[in-house]
């Protein structure tokens, strides 16, 4: 059922292939739970994920090479179905890395992209700060030109891969202007002195987070990406090539729920008959196939559009909002299905519930992704 929509027009036999090869790599290398261990398991994925030849989609190595977005969105979709941690270590190789694809040097590429699609570097982007979300304008992170060297001071916040990355992009004020306007954007690799990690997040879906802090911390001048006061535009441009794929992800986790919701009507005895035989639930069942149909059509549409070269800034929030928010009603439903099983720690439902609340938040919150559409309505119609 889940393979259905790769007839849709939206793919090319390619992107039929690479799904199909990347579902059945799944079903024999992934399960829908993870070790203790998330740091070690990330680091697990991502070698595998590596191995597999499954990164180098995540990556634009090549000069001149484009990222292809349709082939970012069917590989989240089928991880985030199998494994979200799996999904998460895809992602953040991606978008880790997605600023050195898309406007790095020569020197930039060669050095970290190759690692990267190979699982032999973690990748992190560290965009976010403790007074500065969704506001990127409101960013306090600095850095000062000095010889060479510019000197970072200041702290990142719920930074995914934090405390396991190799490096990290990283967005700090250089003052070439107010606002969004004197914003820069470096590679920062782990270990440099007056770099730390202040603090481990935990989280209800078990992920790599953490608090970053700089003090005095130099970086070359040749680390930074695109020229001075550019990094807006390289944070921006890069999350418009990785907003419509967490809506794939989003899309993955609720195909998942409506086969655990369907499976579990089939089988659960209810009233002398079994739970899919009661009208409610049959209802239930429509509602969640149709906020998956409906998420996909957004998604893909979206990456489509974006692959014909073609601005995707309303289609993209469009998709985003919709399929986060539909995957947390279809999930809901699924847990509901369940009963009581539904909460029980280790059920697939249960670990579906925690992955999905994150996704409504990053990269755009539900709230941010509305704005978004309804300025470009009224500016464009």
């Amino acid at each position: 059922m889940h393979l259905k929509h790769l007839d849709w027009p939206f793919f090319e036999p390619r992107h039929r292939e690479l799904a199909a090869s990347l579902d059945a790599w799944c079903a024999a290398y992934l399960g829908p739970a993870h070790g203790e261990d998330v740091d070690a398991e990330c680091r697990s994925l991502v070698r595998a994920l590596g191995e597999g030849g499954w990164l180098q989609h995540a990556v634009a190595a090549g000069e001149g090479q484009a990222i292809d977005t349709r082939a970012i969105c069917l590989l989240r979709e089928t991880l985030a179905r199998y494994n979200g941690l799996a999904d998460f270590a895809f992602a953040m190789q991606g978008l880790g890395s997605g600023a050195i694809s898309l406007q790095g040097t020569p020197a930039q590429r060669a050095r970290y992209l190759p690692r990267v699609a190979r699982g032999e570097a973690l990748a992190a982007f560290a965009l976010s700060e403790p007074e500065a979300g969704s506001d990127v304008a409101a960013m306090q992170c600095s850095a000062v030109v000095d010889g060479d060297d510019y000197i970072l001071n200041g702290e990142k916040t719920w930074i995914s891969n934090g405390g396991i990355a190799d490096f990290y992009v990283l967005f700090a004020r250089t003052g070439e202007a107010p606002g969004a306007r004197g914003i820069s954007a470096f590679i920062v690799d782990a270990g440099l002195p007056g770099f730390e990690i202040a603090e481990r997040i935990e989280v209800i879906a078990p992920h790599p987070l953490a608090r970053l802090k700089f003090s005095n911390c130099r970086v070359p001048r040749s680390q930074m990406i695109g020229a001075p006061g550019e990094g807006f535009k390289v944070a921006m441009r890069t999350l418009d090539v990785f907003r419509t794929s967490v809506a794939a992800a989003a899309l993955g986790f609720a195909r998942r729920a409506l086969e655990e919701g369907l499976r579990q009507s089939r089988e659960r005895a209810m009233f002398g008959a079994t739970l899919a035989d009661l009208p409610l639930t049959q209802a239930k069942l429509a509602d969640m196939a149709c906020g998956v149909d409906s998420s996909a059509l957004l998604v893909y549409r979206a990456a489509w559009q974006r692959d014909q070269g073609q601005t995707i800034t309303r289609e993209a929030a469009m998709a985003k909002l919709m399929a986060t928010e539909n995957a947390q009603r279809v999930i809901d439903a699924a847990v509901q299905l369940h009963g009581g099983r539904g909460v029980r720690r280790g059920e697939v439902v249960e670990s579906l519930y925690r992955e999905i609340r994150a996704l409504r938040i990053y990269e755009g919150a539900s709230e941010v992704q509305q704005l978004i559409i309804g300025r470009d309505l009224l500016k464009n119609g």
